[in-house]
């Protein structure tokens, strides 16, 4: 069996791994930060419970994507875009992904042992989850986006278990509802790049047709958490957080225009990638988190 490529340079093949591992998508997992944050505790060791959670989704992420690399292996060559994916494009041999996915769920189990049983529990759902979803769920409709939005609501609530700070079932209302909305405009983004002559999407249950039926869902997920946010705020939970709670409704307005502003780029067919990792390279989004977070600090 061989595991590396020998027809491809060994820098090349460096550069292929760091794109099959998606570093860029571990940025996902900084939503283990989101409970330390919004509680208020920012001492080193919580922090530093945060930063372990945080490397062992990161290696947990990266194997579901190798995985998932690999099953969709013949699919992602008949893409225009997908083909070259390091897998699809043999800059790195299949074998190599098949010994690569147990040694990064593995390095993810070995993180996880400094922290909480809850943690390890969570991480192993999620491995269980994320592999399913790889090797059949995303293919059902609905499903999928639930599962996908169940998968970035578990990095929360990880980030919970792993930092022991207080659990809120605001934020778990608020993330489920949010997520949910990022997941329909994937799927909304993915249809909207399809080429003329397919029907739907490769290895998904979806249709040309379902596209407008996808942003009516998505777009009524997003504003859903826009309420559950106002809600929250109106809560005694709220009184003891924060001296000036008022000031909080400010930042209703200010989500209301994030989640359009994402919607209308699906729309307009600028939302080519993952919607977290567009929103990290879009600068308006840069703008708004900035004044939320000063809102936070005030209000605090």
């Amino acid at each position: 069996m061989t595991v590396v490529n020998l027809e491809v340079p060994v820098r090349l093949q460096a550069f292929a791994l760091l794109r099959a591992l998606r570093v860029h998508q571990w940025v996902k997992n900084l939503l283990v930060f989101v409970p330390v944050l919004l509680d208020h505790r920012l001492q080193l060791p919580v922090l530093a419970k945060a930063g372990l959670a945080f490397a062992a989704f990161c290696c947990a992420a990266s194997g579901g994507y190798v995985l998932n690399d690999l099953l969709d292996l013949e699919a992602d060559r008949k893409h225009s875009v997908k083909r070259h994916r390091p897998f699809a494009a043999n800059l790195l041999s299949r074998s190599f992904g098949v010994v690569l996915v147990p040694l990064l769920f593995a390095a993810a189990l070995l993180c996880s042992l400094w922290l909480s049983p809850r943690f390890l529990a969570l991480l192993g759902l999620y491995l269980v989850l994320t592999t399913a979803y790889s090797v059949y769920l995303k293919r059902v409709a609905v499903l999928d986006v639930i599962l996908l939005a169940g998968l970035y609501t578990l990095r929360v609530l990880a980030g919970v278990a792993a930092s022991h700070v207080r659990f809120s079932t605001w934020l778990l209302a608020f993330s489920m509802f949010l997520f949910l909305s990022l997941a329909f405009l994937k799927r909304y983004a993915e249809l909207r790049e399809l080429p003329a002559e397919a029907d739907g999407l490769a290895r998904r249950g979806y249709i040309r047709g379902d596209r407008e039926w996808l942003g009516s869902m998505g777009g009524s997920s997003g504003y859903l958490s826009v309420l559950v946010l106002a809600l929250y705020i109106s809560s005694e939970q709220v009184v003891a957080l924060y001296g000036t709670p008022l000031l909080l409704w400010l930042i209703c307005p200010l989500l209301l225009f994030w989640v359009s502003r994402m919607w209308m780029l699906g729309h307009r067919g600028l939302m080519n990638q993952d919607p977290i990792v567009a929103a990290v390279r879009d600068p308006a989004s840069y703008v708004i988190g900035a004044i939320v977070a000063l809102i936070l600090y005030i209000a605090a």
